[in-house]
């Protein structure tokens, strides 16, 4: 079973990822802020990471991005930003930091569970910008 780590300071927002996912190929886990979600992250190795850019902490979600993807042991893991920040230069702020993908809030539970589907099980969904 795949695990997913969901790092957002929203409550409603980790709920409905949690729904968009299900509970059945997933062990979903959560952290509502950078910090305990960077912890959380070295802790589990998760397979999939799915956070906020702004987020309370001393990181932000580009510089967890860029610190994770920059381990050896998550080279790996799979990153996609969850966020309101839609202008151009904060998707490519997003994949210069090692984002797989990127969507803006608010976001299709549809098309993030078949995006987390490409990444997981084979495919590669990202965009290139």
């Amino acid at each position: 079973m795949y695990k997913v780590l969901i790092i957002e300071d929203q409550e409603d927002v980790r709920k409905l990822i949690h729904i968009s996912l299900g509970d059945d190929q997933y062990s979903i886990y959560e952290a509502n802020n950078g910090d305990s979600g960077l912890a959380l992250a070295e802790q589990l190795k998760p397979d999939l990471i799915l956070m906020d850019i702004m987020m309370p902490g001393i990181m932000n979600g580009y510089q967890i991005c860029d610190k994770l993807k920059g381990e050896e042991d998550f080279k790996n893991t799979k990153i996609i930003f969850l966020t309101a920040r839609a202008q151009e230069q904060d998707l490519l702020n997003g994949y210069r930091s090692g984002c797989d993908d990127y969507l803006v809030k608010p976001f299709s539970p549809i098309r993030l569970a078949e995006i987390v589907e490409s990444l997981l099980f084979g495919g590669d969904s990202q965009r290139k910008c």
